[in-house]
């Protein structure tokens, strides 16, 4: 936990900010990253911003605000269905994946507009398990300007988040991006978090390959969707990719605080 704090504290500070903005759903995810951040920097130099839809669950809901309560720093509610239904009345056909895209990309706007007006910074709440098979949206809660999380797996994240006092109800409850009644993380992966989290430390961390994977009696078809999932999705885990013509290139040779000659 030591690591995480310091490290938000010494990335804000770095980057020449105090303060932190961070969406907080009624997730575990943004939950811990929320505890942790004002753990990091006083409850006084971070905004916690709840943004519902008129769907969210009403327990979604409920948890935001409880975490805002627990941790007592600045919170603001924000109803963003106005914006969602003007947008999809030109396009009623829209199907419920492209609609939560949308509700994610408008909620990381509201972030990053509120965070300008504060002079702060965004905090990210991808974990690791959903950034390496691409269960996030691109330029929606995958985008941050730092992620005390990206590094943990779901599994980690659970015990991280009772470990520091994170509400028990919060912890315990089915994972959901809450994006349309009933959704949840686990339905539309296919399989538990414990399961995936166990494939893909045999496969990242530890390198082992797939078919010594299945060999260990796990399931090919599971195994095979995994890797899938992971090749399928690194472009999201990367920059947009630029053109390499100069001899040092931005995101490729031009990377350090020591390139500005500090």
């Amino acid at each position: 936990m030591n690591v995480l704090t310091t490290f938000i504290k010494q990335e804000i500070e770095k980057a020449g900010f105090k303060k932190a903005v961070i969406g907080v759903s009624g997730g575990v995810d943004s939950a811990l990253s929320a505890f942790l951040t004002v753990k990091a920097l006083g409850k006084d130099n971070v905004i916690l911003i709840s943004m519902p839809y008129k769907e969210s669950s009403k327990s979604s809901v409920e948890d935001a605000r409880l975490v805002g309560e627990v941790l007592g720093a600045e919170f603001h509610e924000i109803d963003i269905t106005p914006q969602i239904d003007a947008y999809f009345k030109r396009f009623p056909e829209a199907s419920k994946l492209r609609r939560g895209n949308k509700m994610a990309r408008e909620r990381m706007s509201i972030l990053y507009d509120l965070a300008y007006d504060s002079n702060a910074l965004v905090i990210g709440t991808s974990n690791k398990s959903e950034l390496l098979i691409g269960y996030s949206t691109r330029w929606g809660d995958n985008a941050h300007d730092i992620n005390p999380l990206g590094d943990l797996y779901k599994t980690q994240v659970w015990e991280l988040a009772e470990y520091i006092g994170v509400p028990e109800r919060i912890v315990k409850k089915k994972p959901s991006a809450d994006l349309w009644p009933g959704q949840t993380d686990e339905g539309e992966i296919g399989f538990s978090y414990y399961l995936l989290d166990q494939i893909l430390v045999a496969y990242v961390d530890l390198k082992i390959k797939k078919e010594e994977i299945i060999a260990f009696g796990y399931e090919p078809e599971i195994v095979e969707k995994v890797m899938r999932m992971i090749q399928r999705s690194q472009y999201k885990r990367k920059l947009p990719i630029i053109c390499k013509i100069a001899q040092r290139t931005v995101d490729k040779d031009f990377l350090y605080f020591r390139d500005w000659g500090i």
